[in-house]
């Protein structure tokens, strides 16, 4: 298992998951996942206003909460006059799926290991390689990367104009 490796990466995990295991922020991250992803919302925007009916808390709460996310790259604020407008930022998170994806990928590697080891013993067993193990990892890597692929397809297909994109993925 090969985890990311920069020279601050204990340090930004840490902070990530400090930010996103807060219930308030994660509310917040949710209520904004919605707009982002509403077909009747080309921004992805909400006020604070909007956001604050939706999850039914205070202002101040709101907006305390919204700059933490906000300082670690999670909303992107647009001000427009005194109203302020956030919208979902999902990168941070994907180094967040980067960490999780070998612990999430154990159970398959072990399941895929058995079944492989079963169907090709006898080529192991004469080559002495470690075959499953292999090719488990193999898999795990190709999963990310496919996700990685779709979510960076998901993200040009945003940049499309509106009409382009109804057209080609079927919504009116």
């Amino acid at each position: 298992m090969v985890l990311p490796s920069k020279p601050d990466y204990p340090e930004v995990m840490a902070d990530i998951f400090d930010v996103i295991a807060d219930l308030t922020r994660r509310s917040l991250l949710a209520v904004l996942l919605e707009q982002y992803v509403a077909s009747d919302s080309p921004s992805g925007e909400l006020s604070v206003s909007e956001i604050v009916e939706k999850l039914d808390l205070s202002q101040p709460t709101v907006s305390k909460h919204l700059r933490v996310l906000r300082d670690h790259g999670l909303v992107s604020v647009r001000e427009d006059g005194q109203h302020r407008y956030y919208r979902l930022d999902s990168s941070p998170l994907e180094e967040v799926e980067d960490w999780l994806i070998p612990f999430l990928s154990a159970d398959f590697n072990d399941d895929f290991d058995d079944e492989l080891r079963a169907s090709t013993g006898a080529f192991a067993a004469w080559s002495g390689a470690d075959v499953g193990d292999n090719l488990g990892r193999q898999v795990a890597n190709r999963t990310h990367q496919a996700r990685s692929a779709l979510h960076d397809a998901a993200e040009a297909a945003k940049q499309m104009p509106r009409n382009v994109r109804n057209r080609i993925f079927g919504k009116d």
